[in-house]
């Protein structure tokens, strides 16, 4: 590093952190003492970088601004409510109120940290400020003097025609550094040469833009001139992966070849593969990967996306479960016809692909109670079918009476086997009960109010849809007991299919190991929304209407796609439910809905 220098605001005499007496704070109240390192002199001396520093204090959830300070002008110590939040730092020219978008002397900085001030206590907070410019760095080879005249120059900038954008390279600036600032979005730096030819006189322009350059990054232009078969041919380098730069700014140089795979980019019917590739060197058009199982055969070819320079991904699709499969890197040399394949290949072996125990509903017993049957069978040969792991609400329905079944084997009417499971809404006595299954088990009854359901089961796959065979059949609502909003007496009744994956803490969600979700259905505060609930990391839902003009009484397959708003994390359970009436939970819904399932299958694309 060069001329660096380690420089420290010590709000008060020393920076450790401290309690101060409590009668120094009112109630609620904590405070703050701040250090800012990492910033190197330029034009400003390092007391005049941080004297100059701009610091403002924002609400952790971005609910406003709470403080803002010119370091100099700061008290030493910050007293602020019990809260979290985040501190911003701008130094350098960024600091100044009408910053140079282009300097060859000044730099910029920046730096943020969240932090949390607690009631009674006084906390040392430290920033890292990191440079923040745009680095230009343009040199000049000998062979630029030997056939230009004197005054040849070039122009790098932000903008081709604004000069406050642009700094002018002269000869004698050849090595130098520029700074730029840039607030859009994925700018260019356009770069321009101009010089007189010696032995002619005649002038010579070339010109070229950089795109999506990138805060923090030093671009470094060689200019060469070679006179080459009677052709005046002019090459220009731009070299981004030096490490030879300043404070923070950390390039690590390409090396053409494949780069790690996540295994969290690792699925059972797809992965993603990436690498890094020189631009210099090879054409960015041509790269490709190309894979084929570990254990031999042809190799299939996919072109690459280049996500951000000097790295390249490729969805490699339409892959077996719990298979090894070989990959590698192709890429074509800029100016050359011949491809090139990079090392040896890498490989990977994709996920499991589990399906859900008995997604046929094949299996039954009353082995749980003879007043209803229940999708398992304790005699049966298979481990997997010899414990429940679908369950419905029969084990509530049914203390009235077997004839309130509302989930039932049909072996007169299915898809797929021998049988279909039968989903009947029915009028029980004095309350609605709607037809449903689900992965989990029933717990108790309350009263004549309602009961209490564990959704659940463990699972640790990732699936990325689900398929199954539906029949529906419904009318008006015409049982009404606490309906959500927007819904009334006379509409269509609707099924639901429902599937979730996620890392459910029975401690927090009041279930059980084997079934983390408790839902008592006398309390709407215990209903999960799926699509917004924090432990949710994928979910799905199909929701099935008729009317009068429209009727779905008809098998039909649908498929469920998972919507996975995490995919960096593995469930630990998964949750799937059918309801022939959606608004069951509110005991609500057309007493001879029914809904018909069969054939099940969790997808792996």
């Amino acid at each position: 590093m060069k001329n660096r220098i380690f420089c420290v605001i010590a709000m008060l005499a020393a920076l450790t952190a401290c309690n101060k007496p409590s009668e120094n704070f009112s109630e609620g109240e904590g405070a703050l003492t701040l250090r800012i390192g990492g910033m190197t002199k330029a034009a400003m001396s390092s007391d005049e970088l941080l004297n100059s520093s701009l610091v403002k204090i924002y609400k952790a959830d971005f609910s406003g601004l709470v403080r803002s300070y010119v370091y100099s002008e700061m008290p030493a110590t910050l007293y602020l409510p019990a809260d979290s939040y985040r501190i911003d730092v701008a130094a350098g020219e960024l600091s100044k109120e009408t910053p140079a978008v282009a300097s060859w002397e000044q730099k910029s900085y920046r730096g943020s940290k969240e932090t949390t001030v607690v009631a009674g206590q006084t906390n040392s907070v430290s920033i890292e400020a990191k440079i923040c410019n745009i680095v230009s760095n343009v040199s000049f080879d000998a062979s630029i003097a030997e056939f230009f005249s004197e005054g040849f120059n070039c122009t790098v900038g932000l903008s081709t025609d604004d000069a406050s954008q642009q700094l002018v390279y002269s000869a004698a600036d050849s090595g130098k550094d520029g700074y730029f600032l840039s607030d859009g979005f994925e700018p260019s730096l356009y770069w321009s040469f101009s010089g007189t030819l010696s032995k002619n006189g005649e002038a010579f322009v070339k010109s070229g833009e950089i795109p999506a350059v990138e805060s923090g990054k030093r671009y470094k232009f060689s200019l060469q001139y070679n006179e080459k078969d009677g052709l005046l041919v002019f090459y220009l380098q731009v070299d981004d992966s030096t490490n030879d730069v300043y404070d923070n700014i950390i390039f690590v140089p390409v090396s053409t070849g494949i780069s790690a795979t996540s295994k969290f980019d690792i699925w059972a019917g797809h992965f993603t593969a990436r690498a890094d590739v020189d631009e210099g060197e090879y054409e960015a058009s041509s790269v490709a990967f190309e894979y084929r199982p570990a254990s031999g055969g042809d190799w299939t070819r996919v072109a690459a996306t280049r996500e951000s320079e000097g790295s390249y991904s490729a969805l490699i699709s339409g892959l077996a479960p719990q298979t090894e499969y070989a990959y590698r890197l192709v890429v074509k040399p800029s100016g050359s016809d011949v491809e090139e394949y990079m090392d040896a290949p890498s490989t990977v072996t994709t996920e499991a692909a589990p399906q859900a125990p008995n997604s046929g509903f094949e299996v039954t017993s009353n082995a749980e109670s003879n007043n209803y049957p229940s999708y398992y069978d304790p005699s049966s040969l298979d481990p997997e079918l010899q414990t429940k792991w679908w369950c419905s609400g029969n084990a509530g329905s049914t203390m009235v009476s077997s004839s309130y079944r509302i989930c039932y084997p049909d072996t007169g009417d299915y898809k797929e086997g021998s049988q279909s499971a039968c989903l009947s809404s029915r009028y029980v006595v004095v309350k609605f009960a709607a037809g449903n299954l689900f992965s989990g088990h029933f717990g108790k009854t309350i009263g004549t109010s309602g009961g209490t359901v564990y959704f659940g089961r463990p699972f640790t796959a990732r699936p990325t849809a689900m398929r199954l065979w539906v029949k529906y059949s419904s009318g008006p609502i015409n049982r009404v007991d606490g309906t959500p909003a927007g819904v009334q007496k006379g509409d269509y009744d609707k099924a639901s299919l429902k599937i979730a994956l996620g890392n459910w803490d029975y401690k927090k969600y009041g279930g059980d190991p084997d079934s983390p979700i408790l839902v008592n259905t006398t309390e709407t505060s215990t209903f999960v929304d799926f699509s917004t609930d924090a432990s949710t990391i994928a979910y799905g839902e199909e929701i099935i209407t008729s009317d009068a003009d429209n009727s779905t009484n008809v098998w039909k397959q649908v498929t469920i796609p998972l919507n996975y708003t995490n995919t960096a994390k593995y469930p630990s359970h998964i949750v799937i439910s059918f309801a022939a009436s959606m608004y069951g939970d509110y005991f609500t819904g057309c007493d001879s809905s029914m809904l018909w399932v069969d054939g099940l299958e969790l997808l792996y694309e």
